[in-house]
């Protein structure tokens, strides 16, 4: 069975597998609560993007950790 659950595109990657749609819609439902608690609670941009950078950057590098590790250009 085939580990390939994304394809590089441009300079991302693109989900190609079930199991790829689900890590990204996963990523997505972790990081829109996140940013709208944060913004719920923030005065000013810069407070938006000070308190979401913590949580949602992580998830989007063991996002892209993965799909590099799953993709076609994987060892």
């Amino acid at each position: 069975m085939s580990r390939r659950r994304f394809r590089p595109w441009s300079w991302r990657f693109r989900p190609v597998s079930l199991q790829g749609w689900v890590l990204v819609v996963l990523a997505a439902v972790f990081c829109t609560p996140t940013f709208l608690a944060v913004d719920r609670h923030s005065h000013s941009v810069s407070d938006t993007r000070d308190g979401v950078f913590p949580y949602v950057a992580p998830c989007l590098m063991l996002l892209n950790w993965v799909a590099g590790k799953t993709s076609d250009g994987a060892d």
